[in-house]
């Protein structure tokens, strides 16, 4: 569930959580609507005696879903968070909801955590559901408190069935990536799970029916079309992108690896190497770069001023994610995904020791 940070607002930006912002996607109140027109003569057959106000029942039971769905996505938010990923926003949307966040140092261990959290969440609430019913006998607290608890049940189980885009599929993916070491292995897996959970689905919903002779119903046919179709889409682009991490594994840091020399940002312009065709890197205090040296920056100050002048003063910063910590015998993977979540055209790859190794350039890639 990682993805860069979009320019676009998601939706309503309603408050923040685990110090990410907390978006109701556009196409939430779409799912809203759908649910108070099913609700709705639910609640009006049961207690007639509401006449209109039914669908507002209907209403309130739309918006406990939307905290059912916040409280699922805040499970994996804080996980994350306690985990040391950088939780980019949450959103509620018509396929329930996501968590977008950094996982680029993620372990198995780490993203099994993240991925039981949300349905961990929903038993919990499963279960605070099931206490409420015992004390509600009928009414509209009967009704709100037996379709929280069983919704909640129903997501808690749905999102551990094994196979991507679902909780579950990130599981046999944590499972697979501890067992061969590929990430990419383990998303392929699970991708593959997901699409055989989707002929599952397809199965239960159409193919029993037809070999029992009847029809299959219009309903069962609309489940299978949306949900289906999402967890399919989900499940073929977990296997692409596991197919392109697989390549990413196959190459070293050092194939591609550009040589630098580093200088103290805060030291004069005049303790600056002689050109050697090198990058120039400047540092802080600690050693880690700050930037890449501006040549055109550079020759817009006059000789004479060189020693009153810091390195700093022309450097091109960059974002303190340009730094990726490694060695030149790993693969690309941590460095491509920085790359491609912080829109970087270079990456400074130092090792643990702090030693710079170079940098590895998105043109040379």
């Amino acid at each position: 569930m990682t993805e860069a940070t979009s320019t676009r607002s998601p939706g309503w930006r309603v408050g923040r959580l685990a110090g990410a912002p907390v978006y109701i996607g556009r196409s939430w109140f779409l799912v809203a609507g759908v649910i108070i027109l099913v609700f709705g003569p639910v609640v009006q057959g049961t207690l007639p005696e509401l006449g209109p106000w039914a669908y507002a029942v209907a209403g309130l039971f739309a918006i406990l879903l939307l905290i059912s769905v916040l409280v699922h996505e805040a499970a994996h938010a804080f996980m994350g968070q306690a985990c040391g990923y950088s939780v980019n926003r949450v959103v509620a949307d018509f396929w329930g909801g996501h968590t977008a966040y950094d996982s680029r140092d993620s372990t198995p261990g780490r993203s099994a955590l993240v991925a039981i959290a949300g349905p961990l969440a929903n038993g919990a609430l499963a279960l605070l559901g099931w206490l409420w019913l015992s004390q509600s006998q009928s009414g509209i607290g009967f009704l709100l408190a037996a379709g929280f608890t069983y919704a909640n049940a129903f997501v808690a189980a749905f999102n551990l069935l094994p196979g991507l885009p679902l909780d579950g599929g990130f599981l046999v993916d944590s499972l697979v990536w501890k067992l061969t070491g590929s990430r990419g292995q383990g998303m392929i897996a699970a991708g593959w799970a997901g699409r055989l959970m989707v002929l599952a689905v397809a199965w239960w919903l159409i193919g029993r029916p037809l070999l029992a002779g009847g029809e299959p119903s219009l309903t069962s046919i609309v489940w299978l079309v949306l949900l289906g179709g999402f967890l399919w889409f989900g499940a073929s682009e977990a296997i692409k992108v596991g197919h392109a991490r697989r390549s990413l594994e196959a190459v070293r840091v050092k194939d591609y690896l550009t040589q630098v020399t580093t200088v103290p940002a805060d030291a004069p312009l005049s303790h600056l190497p002689p050109p050697a065709g090198q990058l120039v890197l400047g540092t802080d205090a600690g050693g880690r770069p700050l930037g890449i040296l501006d040549p055109a920056a550079l020759r817009t100050v006059p000789q004479e001023l060189w020693e009153s002048t810091t390195i700093a003063s022309v450097l091109q910063h960059l974002p303190a994610s340009w730094v990726v910590t490694g060695t030149p015998a790993d693969d690309l993977t941590n460095v491509v995904v920085a790359m491609q979540t912080d829109k970087l055209a270079m990456i400074a790859v130092r090792g643990a020791d702090g030693m710079v190794h170079g940098v590895v350039r998105a043109q040379d890639l």
